[in-house]
């Protein structure tokens, strides 16, 4: 502490009284006092006469001040010799400009400073704390900071493996899908190529017989025009001869000609003809058939669904995976963004689709005063809806009871005998089509007339009508 005060004592001496720096370019003025160049020039301005010395108030009628060659070299010898003690005590950084060590720091720079510095007119009013202080602040904000970012790593990391196990998931789906449909595909491919083959061979059989009995048909034309061309010329020829000659045989002439009659040949025998009918009905058998495969394979065509919160109407309570919905007991506080149900109470799939055949399933616990099915994207959101096509809704409803009805109208209402609690949604956007099955035995509940979605995406539906409902409706993978 004792060899401090030396070093103290000889740094004010080398400082200069305005700026409490070292001297930079010191001068010397009519007194005797040194001051840096730059803070003697700036203190006297623009004065002509009474130059006042700052630091002893001796006037001068003159400016009048010297370079001080000496005092600068004795700084120069002074700003080295604190730096070999600063670097000699433990080789801690010092201030670059008074190779002063960086005892303090400044709050409001947020830097760290040296002794001079503080003294000096740019740190003068600012708040300075020792550097160890502020460290040991800091580095408590630090920790804060740096626990905060190792649980939002660790969280982002749940997510990333959540992320990834469900993508595992989705994909082996995807492949068990692919596998379905090569394997139907195949089997179509089969039937169709042995449909061919056996129609093919009867149509060919057919064919055959047609052309038999065409030869046959002109065989017989053909030896019956040259028989009646024989008796027409022998008839022209006698027609000729005198009287007593054509007489002769006359009858029997008539009788030969009576018998030249020719009946028309049957060309395509009632046989044939009924057999070739069979061929219209077998290609419309065969084309029921294909009808009955496409709408098997769709049926096997499964997409993933999850539940959009963002539509979903303030009472409705979204399970945390977004599979599920139920109507809560009071509205939640929830943006009112422009695609929610504010309304209604409904909410959309996620998913939505504008080509394509697309099949879900969902299951209905406890249903009651609830509609499933499809909408388009421009369903009106805002207000109340009527669910029938022409608002844009396709959905099969349970009402209470045994009571279930659909819509294909506003004025038309159709009753559904039975509606099963896990019910097959199947949505065909090329053809326009709408269909329910039961998910359990593939058994037809209703289907829409075909309608026309003009390219607009189509997502799926749920909704409540009744202000309080057990009812929840879950998708199901």
């Amino acid at each position: 502490m004792a060899a401090e005060i030396p070093a103290e004592s000889l740094r004010d001496e080398l400082s200069c009284p305005i700026c409490l720096e070292y001297f930079q370019e010191p001068v010397s003025i009519h007194c005797g006092h040194n001051f840096c160049r730059a803070c003697i020039s700036q203190c006297w301005g623009e004065t002509e006469t009474n130059f006042s010395c700052p630091q002893c108030r001796e006037t001068a009628q003159q400016r009048n001040f010297r370079p001080s060659r000496e005092l600068a070299r004795v700084i120069e010898l002074a700003r080295g010799l604190s730096f070999q003690a600063a670097k000699g005590s433990g080789g801690e950084p010092v201030c670059e400009r008074h190779q002063e060590a960086l005892k303090l720091f400044c709050e409001e720079d947020q830097t760290p400073i040296c002794v001079v510095c503080d003294k000096s007119k740019a740190h003068r009013a600012h708040t300075v704390v020792p550097i160890e202080e502020a460290a040991q602040e800091y580095k408590e904000q630090f920790q804060t900071r740096l626990q905060a970012l190792m649980e939002e790593r660790e969280k982002l990391l749940g997510w990333k493996l959540t992320g990834e196990k469900r993508s595992s998931e989705y994909v082996g789906k995807t492949e068990a899908e692919r596998e379905k449909i090569v394997s139907q595909f195949k089997q179509l491919h089969q039937f169709l190529e042995e449909e061919e083959r056996i129609l093919l061979a009867r149509l060919g059989e057919l064919e055959k017989e047609i052309v038999k009995l065409q030869g046959e048909n002109i065989t017989k034309l053909s030896a019956e025009i040259s028989r009646l061309s024989e008796l027409i010329s022998e008839m022209e020829g006698k027609c000729q001869q005198p009287a007593s000659e054509f007489l002769q045989d006359v009858r029997s002439t008539l009788s030969r000609c009576e018998q030249g009659k020719f009946q028309q040949p049957v060309e395509i025998s009632p046989d044939l003809a009924k057999r070739l009918g069979d061929f219209t009905q077998k290609n419309i058998v065969l084309k029921e058939s294909l009808k009955k495969f496409q709408d098997a394979l769709m049926f096997e065509l499964q997409t993933a669904m999850t539940l959009d919160p963002d539509t979903a109407h303030p009472q409705l309570v979204l399970s945390a995976d977004q599979k599920s919905v139920r109507l809560g007991e009071t509205q939640q506080q929830v943006p009112n963004n422009p695609e929610r149900f504010d309304t209604a109470r409904c909410v959309l799939g996620c998913e939505g689709f504008t080509s394509g055949r697309h099949c879900w399933e969902v299951e209905v616990e406890a249903g009651r005063y609830c509609a499933v099915g499809v909408a388009r994207e421009s369903v009106r959101r805002k207000r109340g809806l009527s669910f029938n096509p022409k608002e844009g809704i396709w959905a099969v409803q349970w009402l209470h009871g045994d009571r279930y009805q659909a819509r294909t109208s506003s004025e038309t209402t159709v009753s559904l005998g039975w509606v099963p609690s896990r019910i097959r949604v199947c949505l065909d956007c090329d053809e326009g089509r709408v269909a329910f099955f039961s998910a359990h035995n593939k058994a037809p509940v209703f289907t829409f007339p075909p309608a026309s979605f003009k390219g607009e995406r189509i997502r799926p539906w749920f909704c409540f009508w009744d202000r309080v409902s057990e009812t929840e409706l879950r998708l199901c993978s």
